[in-house]
């Protein structure tokens, strides 16, 4: 399977928070990872999207149709992301766009074993693959792209 993190391009500094739309350049982030994601990325993609306005507008750069999912919002936890992404046994590849810290908690224990808090910058994409070998499941990283090398 594949599962790719993207966090959210920058947005503006509001209240409430789940009403932050992009800024100009938050627009222009998610639009050049958008096509990065296009060329390169896995093809018939599920595209799982926190109800934030930010995130739904930087998973709007990328697809027309996405799921809203209130479980991978700014207060969903590791569990609720692996869940709703069927990681590691769904058949689909799976984006998932949403929020620090928990992105950065997945990205930790997919590679490490453990939640951490590690950084995943905004408007940057992190690329997962699992596979067995031996009869050991593996995780791979793929790619990280920030949105200035995308």
């Amino acid at each position: 399977m594949d599962l790719l993190l993207w966090r959210h391009a920058e947005a503006v500094q509001a209240v409430p928070d789940h009403a932050r739309e992009l800024t100009l350049r938050g627009h222009k982030q998610a639009r050049r990872l958008a096509a990065w994601l296009r060329e390169r990325g896995p093809k018939r993609v599920r595209v799982l999207v926190s109800p934030t306005v930010r995130t739904r507008q930087t998973a709007r750069a990328f697809a027309d149709e996405f799921e809203i999912v209130p479980a991978i919002g700014p207060d969903g936890d590791v569990p609720a992301m692996l869940a709703a992404a069927g990681w590691p046994d769904s058949s689909r590849p799976c984006l998932i766009v949403g929020h620090q810290p928990t992105l950065g908690r997945l990205a930790a224990l997919l590679l490490a074993g453990a939640e951490a808090d590690w950084t995943v910058k905004k408007g940057a994409l992190w690329w997962f693959s699992n596979r067995v070998r031996d009869g050991d499941t593996q995780t791979i990283l793929r790619a990280v792209i920030p949105d200035d090398l995308a």
